[in-house]
């Protein structure tokens, strides 16, 4: 009775929260439908925010770089610090608890509102909508959105996916797992193996999988000069980190620096590329980070051995964005193919200051492999902590945007909007002649949470009506304008100035009071509106790791 009493109630909220004012709805969209752009977006897995060269890497990025410096590259885009809740409300426009995707894929709290283990029949998805407007829809890669609620469940005609990730080769011992057969992957729904001859001719490695099936799946609708919408959902750098062998001994020994040197050197390209304000002080590195001069030479060769795999796989992760694009240019059709690229979080300090370097040769399949918090704090250069948290580098993602056709801002350095994933869909929405429906599958829709880019895209301003919020395992914030208002799951708020220290080094909560209990109210009321569950989790430390064993097995 009282289970039953629960449900009742949360139907009730549910229902309540649709009369509410929402950010943004959509009607018809105000592009012509004659010729609609195709659609792809690249999500990353783990990616930090200065792990690409645009961005303030040494790692070269040139084709995605090219996709920046011909298109827009946004400095203050935020994904939800996580990969199942960003995944959702990429797809759905919807903060992730209101979509059923409080937490991972699987977790489901009895009585919950939000935490559901899947996406929600509240919700559409990207591919619905665009299904609708006669777009091919098709994803490739890691899908982590529930194992009742697969991509074709879900609007995607084709896909070729993965449930939860974490597999590069054919022949990998996935992770935590006995043998190869544990995971595995799925093409249009049907179940398949790894090693299985469907997939490719000969070996492959996932990152290329993804993107030679992406092209393959979209191919029919360019023959048909029907417009698609491609999800191209990678893996990497998510781990076990790993890459082909040839291309990690590329990189071996250029990191003998130490982690230190090159936090240093990021942070002063990110200045030169006007990325960062030279006025933003760079964190002193977590407590729980070694100084690289105090590591022996053996440690040293360790360490950057891993960070030489993780380089790899973003090399890797930048050749196929290349051979896609080179695909829609000898197609003719990159100009008006919208472009989109971004990570799901910050990177995983989830293994702690060592990280995990097993096996021969490490970045093989036999391997396990993960980079850890010591080159985490590069890859969030500048800012402070890591995926799960709501401080800027759990939560700070690049976001590139290419569409010639469509694309007319014509200013060349970072656009400093603040915006976030839920605002995708809006987006999307509004280039493809698409329309939100209010009712679908015979189940009443909830409002999105974001708004269109497409001013931007045109040098004009959004019209956002309230901040941006998160809530992640019990971190939250709260983005309004300069103002940010965030806080650790049991600690308290703090308040920062965005414009002045977006490095989050100078808390004013107490010098601007009334700021701070004003944010804090409209994250009170968000938290009810949205659906939202109070965590009740433990702690995590600053590395997020959560040891479920002494085997050194963890979520992720």
């Amino acid at each position: 009775m009282k289970l039953i009493m629960k449900n009742y109630l949360a139907s009730l909220l549910v229902a309540a929260c649709s009369l509410l004012p929402t950010a943004y709805s959509v009607g018809a969209s105000s592009v012509s439908k004659i010729n609609p752009p195709n659609i792809v977006v690249i999500l990353v897995d783990d990616m930090g925010f200065s792990d690409i060269s645009s961005y303030g890497s040494e790692i070269p990025t040139p084709n995605i770089d090219a996709l920046a410096d011909n298109g827009m590259k946004f400095s203050q885009f935020y994904n939800t610090s996580r990969c199942s809740t960003t995944r959702a409300s990429l797809l759905t426009g919807m903060y992730p608890h209101k979509a059923g995707m409080g937490y991972l894929s699987g977790k489901y709290i009895e009585g919950s509102r939000g935490t559901l283990s899947h996406l929600h029949k509240r919700a559409v998805t990207a591919a619905d909508v665009l299904g609708e407007a006669g777009y091919l829809t098709a994803m490739t890669g890691k899908w982590h959105l529930g194992k009742t609620t697969p991509p074709e469940t879900r609007g995607f005609q084709r896909s070729l996916a993965l449930t939860a990730g974490g597999i590069y080769f054919p022949d990998q011992i996935p992770f935590n797992k006995r043998d190869k057969s544990a995971v595995p992957i799925f093409l249009d729904g049907k179940k398949l193996q790894l090693d299985d001859p469907k997939l490719a001719e000969g070996y492959w490695y996932g990152t290329d999988l993804w993107t030679d099936w992406g092209i393959k799946f979209v191919d029919k609708a360019v023959k048909k000069q029907q417009p698609f919408f491609l999800y191209l959902a990678h893996v990497a750098p998510h781990f076990p980190v790993l890459a082909p062998q040839e291309t990690i001994e590329k990189y071996r020994g250029k990191y003998m620096a130490g982690w230190d040197e090159l936090r240093k050197a990021r942070y002063q390209r990110q200045i030169e590329l006007g990325l960062v304000d030279s006025t933003w002080r760079l964190p002193e590195k977590s407590a729980d980070v070694s100084d690289w001069d105090d590591l022996s030479e053996r440690d040293k060769i360790r360490f950057d051995h891993m960070m030489a795999v993780y380089a790899a796989s973003i090399e890797h992760i930048d050749l196929s964005i290349g051979r896609l694009t080179d695909y829609l240019k000898s197609e003719g059709i990159l100009d008006n193919t919208l472009i989109l690229f971004m990570s799901d979080n910050g990177p995983s300090a989830e293994s702690g200051p060592n990280g995990i370097a097993i096996g021969n040769p490490l970045g093989g399949p036999k391997s396990r492999h993960v980079i850890g918090q010591s080159w985490s704090e590069v890859s969030n250069t500048p800012f402070q902590l890591y995926k799960h948290y709501t401080h800027e580098g759990g939560i700070a993602t690049p976001l590139i945007a290419h569409w010639p056709a469509g694309i007319t801002n014509t200013r060349k350095d970072f656009e400093r909007t603040p915006s976030h994933v839920v605002d995708i869909l809006p987006t999307l929405i509004d280039i493809s002649g698409g329309t939100y429906p209010k009712t679908y599958r015979d189940t009443e829709i909830l409002p999105m949470n974001g708004v269109s880019l497409l001013p931007i895209f045109k040098g004009k301003e959004v019209n956002r009506s309230e901040p941006i919020f998160f809530e992640h395992e019990g971190n939250r914030a709260v983005r309004d304008g300069k103002w940010k208002l965030v806080s650790r799951y049991q600690e308290a708020w703090q308040l920062f100035d965005m414009e002045a220290d977006r490095t989050e080094t100078s808390d004013l909560f107490s010098k601007h009071p009334d700021i701070a209990q004003s944010m804090i109210l409209q994250y009170e009321r968000w938290f009810q509106r949205d659906l939202v569950d109070q965590w009740i989790g433990p702690a995590r430390p600053d590395s997020g790791a959560f040891w479920l064993n002494k085997n050194r097995r963890y979520d992720h």
